[in-house]
């Protein structure tokens, strides 16, 4: 499972800034060097393929003339507080169906997950919930928002002394050492990687469902 996310990155003369607001992210360096802010807040996103849910009526069908239902994911926003040993983060989303055939009232319970993805394919934990959504007689579509959390260590989310100070050292032109990533050092792209988390959420579909989203 992956999403859409931004990495670290370390240039030659830059600082990498572990905490605070003193400066942001693509600041110019009082050296000449670029800024890049790294947050121990996971980033959040909304894997490939898991954004939207069809039902089918008959269930068996991947007729376009048998769809029953289109729900989407969309306007994903989240809150992190970062104060604590556990850094926990909030993410809301909106859901919104459309139905084909609009006689009646009716409930829908739809099923989401949230997963906790450590150096971009490790699942270090995940959680189950479900929207509601109800249609009006008569009419076709239906909204509402859904809630889901997470909670990373600190401890696990910060990176080594060791590993800061390499990335944050500044470094003058002329230095041996001045045009070199410190992102390509194996030692340091592994740390990095470790230390960083992805909180991330989407519809719980079924293997069929997932395999129509893919192929359609």
């Amino acid at each position: 499972m992956k999403a859409s996310k931004s990495v670290p990155i370390a240039v030659a003369t830059a600082a990498l800034l572990l905490g605070g607001c003193a400066r942001h992210h693509g600041d110019i360096d009082e050296t000449g060097g670029i800024t890049a802010v790294r947050s121990a807040c996971p980033i959040v996103g909304l894997p490939a393929n898991t954004g939207d849910v069809t039902l089918f009526d008959p269930a068996t069908s991947r007729d376009s003339t048998a769809i029953d239902l289109v729900a989407t994911m969309t306007n994903l926003r989240s809150t992190c507080d970062d104060t604590t040993d556990q850094i926990g983060t909030t993410v809301t989303f909106d859901v919104d169906a459309r139905r084909t055939h609009a006689e009646g009232a009716r409930d829908v319970t739809l099923p989401y997950f949230i997963t906790v993805v450590r150096g971009g394919n490790v699942v270090v934990a995940k959680r189950v919930g479900a929207v509601a959504l109800h249609f009006d007689a008569g009419r076709p579509r239906a909204h509402t928002t859904g809630t889901a959390s997470s909670a990373v260590s600190r401890a696990a989310a910060t990176l080594p002394e060791a590993v800061r100070e390499k990335l944050t050292r500044k470094r003058k032109a002329g230095d041996a050492d001045a045009a070199i990533d410190p992102l390509t050092q194996p030692d340091i792209r592994k740390a990095v990687a470790s230390a960083t988390f992805e909180a991330l959420v989407g519809f719980q579909l079924t293997d069929d469902q997932l395999k129509y989203n893919a192929t359609r």
